[in-house]
């Protein structure tokens, strides 16, 4: 089979959650451009119809749905919203995150749960909601959720961050046990240092030179360079797959463990 026909789309739809801006944004067009019809989810609908209207002038399919991924109900609109104009998802897509630093001694309690309920608790919650209805249309698909390399191993001051990606690595796990003899298939990406507006400054500055450094491939990622792994696991080229999660960090992680 030719690469074009088995990563080929069409006929899917997809719900990208956090894709207003950085890798949701990306993740979406990268969709929408091998021919999925896409709905992308965030709270800051003027950025979404942006991206929508982009997606829409190079010929793909997009809508724009408003909601907090922690918002249960919100959720459940967009995914009505997405079926009404596209038909059942059977692409999903667990992007929305939110970061947070600090010492853990002094780690609020507010905030632990703020980052916990965005990047654990929702990542379910969605997975939960797609699933269901893949389910009753006994369509089968395709969920995907971002996690992150400290999902493995752990840093100074990312403890909430940390915890929560960790815990998505293992509910990809059991999702996918659970879900795959009903034909959906569950899995991760676990990125290392990905270059978006958010970081960007950040990643430029001394602190970054010395990440970078730790880094074999010798930079620090873009955000196309998660293009591959996101088309490998939603489309039939990953047909076998489900439970796993690539690490997409530039080796980073090979030169910790050694």
């Amino acid at each position: 089979m030719a690469a074009a026909d088995i990563f080929d789309l069409h006929g899917k739809v997809a719900l990208v959650t956090g894709a207003s801006s950085g890798l949701g944004a990306r993740f979406a067009e990268c969709l929408a451009e091998n021919g999925a019809a896409v709905a992308l989810v965030a709270r800051r609908t003027d950025r979404l119809n942006s991206i929508v209207a982009r997606i829409e002038k190079s010929g793909g399919k997009a809508m724009a749905a408003e909601a907090d991924v922690r918002d249960r109900a919100a959720m459940r609109a967009a995914f009505d919203a997405a079926e009404k104009a596209f038909g059942t998802v059977t692409i999903l897509v667990n992007n929305a995150g939110v970061v947070s630093s600090g010492r853990a001694v002094e780690l609020a309690e507010e905030e632990w749960r703020r980052i916990l309920s965005t990047n654990l608790d929702a990542v379910f919650f969605c997975a939960q909601e797609a699933a269901r209805r893949m389910l009753a249309a006994g369509s089968g698909g395709a969920i995907v959720n971002i996690a992150s390399v400290l999902g493995f191993g752990v840093d100074k001051g990312v403890i909430a961050y940390a915890t929560a990606k960790a815990g998505v690595i293992q509910l990809t796990k059991a999702l996918a046990l659970e879900l795959a003899f009903r034909g959906i298939r569950v899995n991760a990406i676990a990125p290392g240092w990905i270059v978006t507006e958010l970081n960007r400054d950040y990643l430029q500055s001394e602190r970054g030179s010395a990440l970078k450094r730790e880094i074999p491939i010798g930079r620090f990622g873009e955000e196309r360079d998660l293009d591959g792994p996101l088309l490998l696991l939603v489309s039939d080229a990953g047909r076998f797959m489900t439970g796993a999660t690539i690490v997409a960090d530039g080796g980073q992680m090979v030169a910790l463990r050694g």
